[in-house]
C-alpha cells in the first residue's frame, strides 16, 4: 500500500479576537515561551506578568481591531486558505493540516487530526521564510514534544527554511511586481521582523562573526548559516536580482522591536524618516519574512507606517501584500513539499 503522508503548516498565531483579554490571553503564551524572551523563568515571568501585560493587551487589541474582518483574523483566514488549497493540490496520498505555534488550531490539535488519518511520515512545514529561534525552532521543539506527547510514533521532518528558494522568491516576485507596476516607487524597502541581536548572536557556533562587522550578512557561510538576520539579507538579494533593482533602489530593515534590549537594525520606522528628509516621496514596502498578512503587514506597515512616512515628508507608501493563499504560492509550497518527498 501506498503510504498516507502528513503535512503539517505551522504559522505563529493570533489572538480569537481583538479584544484585550483575549489579546491578554495569546501574548502570555507567546511572551512567556523560553525562546521569545530568553531570560530566566522569574524574569520572563515578571517582566511578563507585572509590565507587559498590564498595558500592552488594550493597545494590541486596538491594533487588531483595525484589521479584523468578518471571518476573522487576516492571519489565521489566509493560513486555513492555503492548508485548503494545498491538499487539493497534493491529491488524496496527503493530508494537510494547519497549525498554529501560540493560539488555535495548536500544533497539538494538528497532529491529533494527523494521527487519526493514520499517516506514515509528517512534514512539519514552518512558514517562517528565515530562521528564529523564536519562531522556527520554537516550532520545531512544540512539533517534538507534542508528538511525544500524543504517543506518535510516526517518522517527522522538518521543511528546512526557505529565505532564497526559488518558488518563494518567483511568488513574492509576482506580487511585488503587480503592485510596483501600477505606479514606480523610488525606492523599496524590504521590511523583514525585527529580533533582539542576542538572537542572532546565539546562532553564531564561534561567537566571532555575527554584528562584528558591518559586512557580516553580505552572503551565506559556515558561521551565519543559521543566522536570522543573514537570511533576511539572502532574501533581499534574491528578490532584488529577480526584480532586477540596484542597490541603489533598495533597502533592508527591521521592524517590530520591543524593549529597550538592542534589536538587529536597521530600524524600518527611523529608515522612513531618513528617506524622506532626503526628498524621497514614494516607497513600496514588502514584508518577505512573512507569508500571510497579519498585524505586523497590515497594521505596522500599511497603516501606521504608512501615515509615519507621510508625516516625515513622503507623499505615498504602497504596501506590498503577503503571499497568502494566492495561486503560485500554492504552487510553490506544493512543490516544496513534493520535493522533499522525492528526497526520501
Amino acid at each position: 500500500m501506498a503510504k498516507k503522508i502528513g503535512v503539517l503548516l505551522v504559522n505563529l498565531g493570533t489572538p480569537e479576537g481583538p479584544t484585550a483579554d483575549k489579546v491578554k490571553r495569546y501574548l502570555k503564551e507567546f511572551l512567556m515561551d523560553p525562546l521569545v524572551i530568553d531570560i530566566a523563568y522569574p524574569l520572563r515571568w515578571f517582566l511578563v506578568n507585572q509590565i507587559i501585560l498590564r498595558t500592552r493587551p488594550e493597545k494590541s487589541a486596538e491594533a487588531y481591531k483595525k484589521i479584523w474582518t468578518e471571518e476573522g483574523s487576516p492571519l489565521l483566514i489566509h493560513t486555513l486558505a492555503l492548508a485548503k488549497k494545498v491538499q487539493i493540490e497534493l491529491g488524496e496520498k496527503y493530508s494537510v493540516e494547519p497549525a498554529m505555534r501560540y493560539g488555535v488550531p495548536s500544533i497539538k490539535s494538528g497532529l491529533e487530526k494527523l494521527k487519526q488519518t493514520q499517516v506514515d511520515k509528517i512534514y512539519a512545514f514552518p512558514l517562517y521564510p528565515q530562521y528564529s529561534l523564536a519562531a522556527t525552532q520554537s516550532s520545531i521543539n512544540e512539533c517534538v514534544k507534542e508528538m511525544k506527547s500524543l504517543g506518535m510514533i510516526q517518522e517527522l521532518e522538518f521543511i528546512p527554511p526557505f529565505y532564497e528558494e526559488q518558488n518563494f522568491v518567483a511568488a513574492y516576485k509576482d506580487v511585488i511586481q503587480r503592485v510596483i507596476s501600477k505606479n514606480s516607487p523610488e525606492q523599496l524597502i524590504f521590511s523583514f521582523h525585527g529580533v533582539p541581536e542576542r538572537h542572532v548572536r546565539k546562532t553564531d557556533p564561534d561567537k566571532n562573526h555575527c554584528l562584528t562587522k558591518t559586512s557580516c550578512c553580505d552572503r551565506i557561510t559556515e558561521a551565519n548559516k543559521n543566522c536570522y538576520r543573514a537570511q533576511c539579507f539572502a532574501t533581499a538579494r534574491a528578490l532584488a536580482k529577480e526584480l532586477g533593482l540596484s542597490k541603489e533602489h533598495y533597502h533592508v530593515s527591521f521592524q517590530s522591536r520591543l524593549g529597550r534590549t538592542p534589536w538587529i537594525k536597521p530600524y524600518t520606522d527611523i529608515l522612513y524618516s531618513e528617506l524622506a528628509a532626503k526628498g524621497i516621496k514614494r516607497i513600496a514596502v514588502v514584508c518577505p519574512s512573512f507569508v500571510a498578512d497579519c498585524l505586523e503587514t497590515l497594521e505596522e506597515v500599511a497603516i501606521r507606517g504608512r501615515n509615519d512616512f507621510i508625516k516625515a515628508g513622503g507623499t505615498e507608501l504602497q504596501f506590498v501584500p503577503s503571499l497568502n493563499s494566492q495561486d503560485l504560492w500554492v504552487k510553490g509550497v506544493t512543490e516544496i513539499i513534493r520535493g522533499a518527498d522525492l528526497r526520501v
